[in-house]
Formats: structure tokens, C-alpha cells, sequence
């Protein structure tokens, strides 16, 4: 007689790419399935992430699922989001009495069904807490947060997320661990150029107003006005719907004179390449951010980083001499401080150099990977 497979962990993202919280999602299955445990994984649609899943050996759910953005707060929207939300909550109820899972996981807060389903069902959750807007209207902090109180145990990804909860809803963040992002990187990367001659500049993220990639293109020009040879690739797309702002950045590119000098390289499952070609990446986020990814991933790269001075990108990035950090949306700021390191190239390479090491130990996937598969066992353990 054959024993019946063991329950599985079921983790449900609201993305299907590989960004910052798309990688995170998948570094979370990699190290259920090195632990030895099985892993159903629910998307609301098919895309690159899929593909790394099931080359993990984890089982993929295509299912109706309600994301809550803040447009579906608009009273406009209501009447859809209404209609989405009971599509998605008659299909989690399906999907969690068919695999009676170990234990649920929600990858962040705008899953808000969730939670309510895994309390509902009696499944030990999880929610994994990637966003942190300390700023945000107090209605629309708690229309996020809230529904998370029906989770188990949060995780976040920084001190600076943990305090950002603590100010929302104190009794989340009495439940919360703090496990740092794993970012992960190659062996060995490029070391930077002996000497710069056009300085190669790259974003890599979103394009989107929030993440500041205009700012990069105003600063590009400011450069120009000033003598200093720069170029820059764009290593990111737009999300659907906002294309306006695509076009906006283009135009805005043209009216500078300096669309000859600005790569749109869209989305790049692997940044390692462009990474390597680059001499500087910039981050300049005009709003927080929970955990900086891609400037670790800068550093990882051996490459200087100029971030915007926010909380989070100061924890991720702040210990490393080759960081430099800029008051947010200042164009002039950001133009300076790229002028200083094409000054200062020797040194600020050298440093690049050096930050990598630590920090390769400081992120490694692996912890990450070890840290939260234990955390999922001792949940449903308990």
C-alpha cells in the first residue's frame, strides 16, 4: 500500500516576474524543497517565475486571485474588486480543503484574502512583509495591514519594515521576525574598468515615477551641461498600465537631448551581464523602500552605488564604503555625486572590490534559505 504524499507548503505571491519580491518568493520554495519538503505555489498568472518553480520540482496554481492595489479602494473601482475578491475567495477555499497544507504563506500584504482563509481553515500562515510606507494615508495603511492580523506569525525583511508595522498596527509586530533578504549573485563577476572614459550608468527596477528613473535621465543631461561623457542603461519595464509613464520618460529623454545616450534594455531575467558592462548603478527611489535589493545587488556586482537617502536603502547598503547616498528626486545631487566617482574612480573601484566580499557573506541565499524553511517547520510543528 502506498503512503499518501505528505502534506505540502502552499505559498501564493500576487507576481509572477522576477523582481525583488518575485525572487524572494522563489528563494522562500528553493529552500522548503532543499529541506526536503513539498511546495504548491498559487500565481494569479503565468510568467518568468513559473519556470523557475517548476525547474525547483515546486507544483503550480494558476487559480483567480484578488490582489489589493489602491486603485481598487477608488469607488470607481468597487464594484470589480467586489467581484474579484469573491472569485478569489471561493478559489482559495477550494485550493486549501484539496491540499490541507502544512502551512500557508502569503508573500506580502495585498493578499488580504489570505490570511482570512488560512485562520478560516485552521493552516498555520504566514505573511512575509516586503512593503514599508511609514507616509501612506492612514486609511490605506490599515486597509493593507489589517487583514494580516488573521495571519499566524509574519515575517519582515528589515528593521526598518518591522518599525513600519510597529507604527501601523502595533500587535502585527509583536509577531514578526525579521529575516533579511537573500540576494544572490555569480562566483565571480567583472572587476570594474582600469580607467572610464564615458561613464556607463544603470538602473536596474521598475519603470515607474515612484522609482526615480527620470531623476537618472535629468541627471544625465545635468552631466552633459557640465562636460562629463556619461551614458544609461535602463534594465526594467513598466507595469501594465503604466505605459504613459514609459512614453513620458522617452519624451523627456528627447526634450534633454540625450535619447543617444539612454538604453532601454527592458526586463532582464539575469542583470549580471549588463551588470558587468556598467560602471556605477544608481537607485534613486523617490519613496521608501522596505529592502534594497538592487543596490545589494550593486555591490555584489563590485560596482558603486549612489542611492537616495531613505531608510531602508540605508540599512541594506549603508556599512559599504562604496555607497554613496543622495537626498531623493535631486537630480543636481545625484549629477554630483556620479561626477565625484568618475573623479575619484581609482578609489571608489577599489572599494567596490572590497564591499563585495562582505557583503556576499552578509546576503547569502543560502541562510536565507536554511533561516525560513526552518521557520516554516517549526510553525507547523507547533
Amino acid at each position: 500500500m502506498t503512503a499518501a504524499p505528505r502534506p505540502p507548503h502552499l505559498l501564493v505571491h500576487p507576481g509572477w516576474e522576477l523582481f525583488g519580491s518575485d525572487r524572494m518568493l522563489l528563494e522562500t520554495a528553493r529552500g522548503l524543497r532543499e529541506a526536503g519538503e513539498r511546495v504548491v505555489v498559487a500565481l494569479p498568472a503565468r510568467g518568468p517565475l513559473v519556470a523557475h518553480l517548476q525547474a525547483e520540482g515546486v507544483d503550480v496554481l494558476l487559480p483567480p486571485t484578488f490582489v489589493l492595489r489602491k486603485s481598487s479602494l477608488h469607488p470607481r473601482n468597487w464594484l470589480r474588486s467586489i467581484r474579484d475578491a469573491i472569485r478569489g475567495f471561493v478559489a482559495s477555499i477550494v485550493i486549501v480543503r484539496r491540499l490541507r497544507p502544512q502551512t500557508l504563506y502569503v508573500s506580502t500584504i495585498v493578499l488580504p484574502l489570505w490570511p482570512l482563509v488560512g485562520r478560516l481553515m485552521r493552516v498555520p500562515t504566514i505573511t512575509h512583509v516586503h512593503e514599508a510606507e511609514p507616509n501612506a494615508p492612514r486609511a490605506v495603511t490599515l486597509a493593507l495591514y489589517a487583514p494580516h492580523l488573521a495571519s499566524h506569525r509574519l515575517i519582515v525583511n528589515s528593521d526598518f519594515t518591522w518599525r513600519t508595522v510597529a507604527g501601523a498596527i502595533p500587535a502585527l509586530a509583536r509577531r514578526a521576525t525579521v529575516i533579511p533578504n537573500g540576494v544572490g549573485s555569480p562566483d565571480a563577476v567583472a572587476k570594474p574598468r582600469t580607467r572610464i572614459d564615458r561613464l556607463r550608468i544603470a538602473y536596474v527596477g521598475r519603470i515607474s515615477h515612484r522609482k526615480g528613473p527620470d531623476v537618472v535621465v535629468d541627471a544625465l543631461a545635468l552631466l552633459g551641461d557640465a562636460g562629463v561623457d556619461a551614458e544609461l542603461d535602463l534594465i526594467g519595464t513598466v507595469f501594465e498600465g503604466n505605459e504613459a509613464y514609459d512614453r513620458a520618460l522617452r519624451d523627456r529623454a528627447a526634450d534633454l537631448a540625450v535619447a543617444d545616450r539612454v538604453r532601454h534594455r527592458g526586463f532582464q531575467a539575469d542583470v549580471w551581464p549588463l551588470l558587468a558592462k556598467a560602471d556605477v548603478l544608481v537607485v534613486p527611489s523617490r519613496l521608501d523602500e522596505s529592502f534594497g535589493n538592487t543596490a545589494v545587488e550593486g555591490i555584489l556586482a563590485a560596482r558603486p552605488v549612489i542611492a537616495s537617502d531613505i531608510a531602508g536603502l540605508r540599512e541594506a547598503v549603508g556599512v559599504y564604503e562604496s555607497a554613496t547616498f543622495v537626498t531623493a528626486a535631486d537630480a543636481p545631487a545625484l549629477a554630483a555625486a556620479l561626477t565625484r566617482v568618475a573623479e575619484d574612480w581609482s578609489e571608489r573601484s577599489r572599494q567596490a572590490v572590497a564591499d563585495r566580499e562582505s557583503a556576499r557573506e552578509r546576503f547569502a541565499p543560502a541562510q536565507y534559505r536554511r533561516t525560513t524553511a526552518e521557520f516554516f517547520r517549526a510553525l507547523a510543528r507547533r
